[in-house]
């Protein structure tokens, strides 16, 4: 069950408690995903579909809509998208990391970090959120703990200028992977909006081309108001996808297929707790088949 357990829990007791296929049951099952976070506009359709492809098999207990519906929340997370996190040929890699502050930006830095040196490649983290001096502190005690080199600057100084030193410095070093922290702070929106461009244009400029990734964190605990922050920054900054963080608390799962399909921005990352391993990348059919079997899986 790993990182998925007990996630859409109401939905799986719909369907494995044998009941008929009829209206009540289809109801109950729409009402639960919405409660389990997944957006109208997003629910309306699946429903629709799940109705439409019951009459046509013949379903008659709702066990049965169980890899129907798996498969179809598998679908719409990953149509159209491509859910692996881009590794070019040509080195450093280098990943933009996004998100308000208080969302695990920090940690999911430090797990990717960890997750790329353990595969036996060469990481640099560029301390860009150079706003708070804090936020500098504690990336630089995350990245002693992953064992990697950082890049960082005084507080207040050019974010742009700390992106460019880092991949100049991975270059020379023969470093793989560049991970770079930015400000979160979105009370001042133009501001931050303006930070993150030219971190983008700093990035280019050192790099010879845009970063491979833009890696939105969002807190998946905080249900919808994941879609409003990300709404937000997919605005200014070309976003490829999503770190989802702290699936391992209240979330619901249902952010994850709203993200998808209202935004069209997929899911790439998912963390947890607090370990460095505590992440992994994500798997769409691991996702929506123990989504809806979780209540058989334990049994």
């Amino acid at each position: 069950m790993g990182f998925f357990k007990n996630l859409f829990y109401k939905v799986s007791d719909i369907l494995t408690n044998r009941k008929p296929i009829d209206e009540e049951l289809f109801e109950e099952l729409e009402e639960a995903l919405i409660e389990a976070d997944l957006s109208v506009r997003t629910v309306d359709p699946l429903m629709e579909k799940l109705r439409d492809e019951a009459r046509r098999q013949k379903l008659s207990l709702g066990g049965e809509l169980q890899n129907l519906l798996a498969n179809l929340l598998a679908d719409m997370v990953t149509k159209n998208v491509d859910i692996k996190l881009k590794e070019p040929k040509e080195i450093p890699t280098v990943y933009m990391f996004v998100g308000v502050n208080g969302v695990g930006k920090t940690t999911s830095i430090a797990k990717l970090a960890n997750y790329f040196k353990n595969k036996g490649k060469k990481v640099i983290i560029a301390a860009a959120d150079t706003f708070r001096a804090a936020a500098i502190e504690q990336l630089e005690i995350w990245a002693k703990r992953a064992d990697v080199d950082i890049v960082k600057q005084q507080h207040g100084s050019d974010p742009g200028a700390v992106v460019f030193d880092a991949i100049s410095s991975a270059k020379a070093k023969g470093a793989h992977v560049v991970l770079i922290d930015t400000a979160g702070r979105l009370h001042n929106k133009a501001g931050l909006m303006e930070e993150l461009a030219k971190i983008g244009r700093a990035t280019e400029k050192a790099l010879g081309r845009p970063c491979d990734e833009v890696l939105l964190v969002l807190d998946a605990t905080t249900g919808q108001n994941a879609i409003s922050q990300a709404q937000i920054f997919k605005e200014s900054v070309p976003i490829s996808g999503i770190v989802l963080t702290k699936m391992d608390g209240t979330a619901k799962g249902g952010v994850v297929i709203t993200v998808k399909c209202d935004l069209e921005i997929p899911i790439k990352i998912i963390t947890t707790g607090e370990g460095m391993n505590e992440m992994k990348e994500f798997d769409s059919i691991e996702f929506a088949r123990n989504l809806v079997k979780a209540e058989d899986e334990n049994n």
